[in-house]
């Protein structure tokens, strides 16, 4: 949720010389938005501010009556007159506080569906088309024969079984088995090991399924209601993504600015509808309503967000080194960022199968916006006003991906996939995955 008090500024902010509701109006023009909602915010505002102006005057005027009543009955003078104006004061009042709640109503309406402020360095563009490579790491193996779509490698392995799924659940399922199914284990062990024992990651077990208010935390309630499963009859609904339980892990409190920042490495499955994507990435794995995922997670300073950021991008970005996948860092333009996020890169694994690269994880930087939705604030050393903390989050791995990415880099003429030098020792010591 974006700081309405800094839209009412008018002084310039040194970053770009133009104020915060000027920066904001391009923002939301450059992200395809309406620029106009600045304005019917600041008018709601307003109306809000003169609803509640409305309650306190007559509250005052409440509390004047009253004390002619008590200085009246004191010298045991006549206050019907006076009762009788408060029994109307007291009508006046709740009619005003209705108004005021209202006008309240409605600018959080508003708030809660306008998307973050981006960082002045973010790319203006309208699609994917427009995002920036900011580096490439490794080079695209060369093949001696045409090589195959996971999907393909996997069926003729025996080892993935799209049309079983299909009948015990539906599309966009999928059964793993055998030495495929031991690999996506093996990648969530070899994410948590690397993230914990040498990027100082605390290793969290998060629930999988979260309730509305926790959504609402994260950005995906209300706008993105239909992208999650919901369980009838109940406010729980199942996790699109552990950044969902772990950004709420702290709602509602205040942390010290010495613990600053916190880092945790979650698994977990992760449960999407896949709403508006019919037609996209139809066969195999890449587009799965259930898949798994290592997320990284950072509670940080205002002043050290964007050191955090870079590094724990390179943190994610470590994985696919020691796994020798060839990658690309992506800044993400203004028509193709997420609702939520201020700043954000993907990394996008090269995939020789499909003969291009495809996102692998997105890191970004939420700056406070989460955190005033989700009420996280840290409370500084020095005393003074509690501030919002920023918070930080990306893939680290996206693991069934990262499955996609090594069957691909790592097949055999003979369909046959080698195992990746580091995986090795999570893997039982084999060489090579082969049709079972």
């Amino acid at each position: 949720m974006i700081d309405i008090k800094a839209l009412e500024r008018e002084e310039p902010r040194p970053e770009t010389g133009r104020t915060y509701a000027e920066d904001y109006r391009l923002c939301l023009a450059h992200r395809g938005a309406d620029p106009a909602s600045v304005d019917r915010l600041l008018d709601l505002n307003r109306e809000r501010k003169r609803a509640i102006q409305d309650v306190e005057s007559k509250k005052a005027h409440q509390g004047k009556v009253g004390q002619t009543i008590a200085s009246k009955k004191r010298g045991k003078e006549n206050v019907d007159a006076e009762l009788a104006e408060m029994q109307v004061v007291a009508a006046q009042i709740r009619e005003a506080e209705t108004a005021a709640a209202a006008a309240e109503g409605k600018v959080q309406d508003l708030l809660a569906g306008l998307p973050n402020m981006l960082h002045h360095t973010v790319p203006v563009g309208r699609s994917d088309a427009d995002n920036v490579v900011v580096h490439s790491w490794g080079d695209p193996r060369k093949f001696g024969f045409q090589p195959k779509e996971h999907w393909e490698l996997g069926e003729e392995l025996g080892q993935i079984d799209f049309e079983r799924a299909g009948k015990v659940t539906g599309a966009r399922f999928a059964f793993l088995k055998g030495a495929v199914a031991r690999m996506e284990r093996a990648l969530i062990s070899f994410m948590l090991d690397i993230h914990t024992r040498e990027h100082g990651y605390t290793e969290m077990l998060p629930p999988f399924m979260i309730n509305g208010q926790s959504l609402f935390g994260t950005g995906n309630f209300p706008k993105f209601f239909d992208d999650v499963f919901h369980v009838a009859g109940t406010d729980y609904h199942l996790a699109p993504t552990a950044e969902v339980p772990v950004t709420n892990y702290f709602r509602d409190e205040t942390l010290d600015e010495g613990e600053l920042p916190f880092r945790y490495a979650a698994y977990s499955p992760c449960f999407r509808s896949e709403a508006g994507s019919y037609g996209k990435d139809t066969r195999g794995l890449i587009r799965q309503h259930q898949f798994e995922k290592v997320e990284l997670m950072k509670f940080a300073h205002p002043a050290a967000s964007y050191e955090d950021h870079e590094r724990l991008t390179q943190n994610a970005e470590v994985i696919l080194k020691r796994l020798e996948l060839p990658f690309q860092r992506v800044m993400l333009c203004t028509g193709d960022i997420s609702f939520g996020a201020a700043k954000c890169y993907d990394l996008n694994v090269w995939l020789p199968g499909q003969g291009a690269y495809r996102e692998i994880s997105s890191c970004s930087n939420f700056e406070d916006f989460q955190a005033r939705r989700a009420n996280i604030r840290f409370k500084p050393k020095g005393g003074g006003k509690p501030q919002f903390v920023h918070t930080i989050n990306g893939s680290g791995l996206a693991v069934g991906r990262t499955v996609i990415a090594i069957m691909e880099n790592y097949q055999q003429e003979d369909g046959s996939i080698r195992v990746p030098q580091a995986l090795k020792s999570y893997m039982g010591g084999i060489d090579l995955v082969t049709k079972s």
